[in-house]
């Protein structure tokens, strides 16, 4: 079943329509979606190792619109919208105790949540609910996820055909390890 999946999403990535699939995701995890835009990145940079800046850079500008997006809904619909975005994924205490830390270190957490698998919808959300300066967010945002999604480029830029054969062998591994990395991003949201 895991080989299916992945070879049905390696299909998905070589196709003439993946790069707006991964803006889409992209856009919509920085503001309201649980899945990471990596989950289609990896594989579409494997499909195409000499694309990979070019879809980190559709990945970065992706996350970047959402993120402003996520930011509206913090500022304008925070009570109508983000309340109950928050209350689906259980976040209300984490994002309480965020923005307790958010008065204090405002542009370090943006910075710091926007390169880990920390959903960051909550930092978007968050950001906006405080009021964050706008511009700022958005160039912190820019630094952050580009530099995120093109460290991943350049890595499968340059391993990627080792990196595909290392996934393949293991794949069920690999799988857990991406798992891993989400559930862990949930942990230190909750409890840092």
């Amino acid at each position: 079943m895991l080989r299916k999946m992945y070879d049905w999403i390696l299909a998905r990535a070589a196709s003439q329509y993946a790069g707006w699939w991964l803006a889409m995701l992209a856009f919509a995890e920085a503001s309201f979606f649980p899945v990471p835009p990596d989950t289609l990145l990896v594989p579409m940079a494997l499909a195409r190792p000499h694309r990979a800046f070019h879809l980190a850079l559709i990945c970065t500008l992706g996350s970047v619109i959402g993120g402003a997006f996520g930011y509206a809904i913090g500022f304008y619909l925070f009570n109508q919208l983000a309340t109950p975005i928050l209350a689906a994924y259980h976040y209300q205490a984490a994002f309480a105790a965020f923005q307790q830390r958010f008065a204090t270190y405002g542009l370090a957490l943006i910075l710091i949540k926007g390169l880990t698998p920390i959903p960051y919808k909550i930092v978007t959300i968050a950001t906006g609910a405080a009021r964050f300066n706008f511009p700022l967010f958005m160039a912190a945002s820019l630094l952050t996820r580009g530099g995120r999604f093109f460290l991943e480029a350049a890595l499968l830029w340059r391993y990627g055909d080792r990196a595909e054969r290392l996934i393949e062998k293991h794949l069920p591994w690999a799988l857990g390890a991406t798992a891993f990395g989400v559930v862990l991003g949930f942990v230190i949201l909750k409890y840092v």
